[in-house]
């Protein structure tokens, strides 16, 4: 069976600050709250999308924080299209990734779970760090409105605050900070820099 090389984005400019941003935050690999499983169930609602996430983008994978209409737990960092909404401060809204010359031979858009139309608000932390994103995927072509995507906007917006909101309820909690600790992340700055 011949591979198709699936073009990976590229890293963002601020990518060693980004990752020590997304590990300071202690959020990978742990449960979301009821906020940001709230957060997702009114991107479905709201976009009437079949698919929704809270996605987080490490070194080598994305990460699904909280999804809706997905399988799968994460997939390779080379194949998310949130790796693409990262890049940048505003959300990427693409009509049909099959015409996308970045997304057309992608597994995600030409097998399961067919993201054929996608949109992606960054996830922005208090340091200005994007640590993922919030996005909605449709598996038919779609032109998502002015609107929507101002919805999801303000959902990333929200979440952002959630996980500076939780980084900061592990520095005033000395017994969770040192199972944090325990585990390898760092929620101190001085000791992430």
């Amino acid at each position: 069976m011949e591979t198709t090389l699936v073009p990976a984005a590229p890293l963002p400019h601020d990518e060693n600050a980004r990752i020590n941003a997304l590990y300071r935050a202690a959020i990978l690999d742990t449960d979301a709250d009821q906020t940001l499983e709230s957060a997702v169930d009114a991107v479905v609602q709201f976009m009437g999308a079949p698919i929704a996430a809270i996605s987080l983008v490490d070194e080598s994978r994305q990460w699904f924080l909280v999804k809706r209409g997905l399988q799968v737990d994460e997939t390779p960092r080379d194949y998310a299209l949130c790796a693409y909404a990262i890049l940048d401060t505003i959300p990427l809204a693409v009509a049909d990734t099959r015409e996308d010359d970045r997304f057309r031979d992608n597994p995600l858009v030409t097998g399961e779970p067919h993201a054929i139309a996608y949109a992606g608000a960054p996830i922005i932390l208090d340091c200005g760090t994007r640590i993922g994103s919030v996005c909605a995927i449709d598996n038919k072509p779609r032109n998502w409105t002015s609107n929507e995507i101002g919805k999801l906007q303000d959902i990333a917006s929200l979440t952002g605050r959630r996980i500076d909101a939780r980084r900061a309820e592990l520095q005033r909690d000395p017994q969770r900070f040192m199972e944090f600790a325990m585990l390898g992340y760092s929620v101190d700055d001085e000791q992430a820099a």
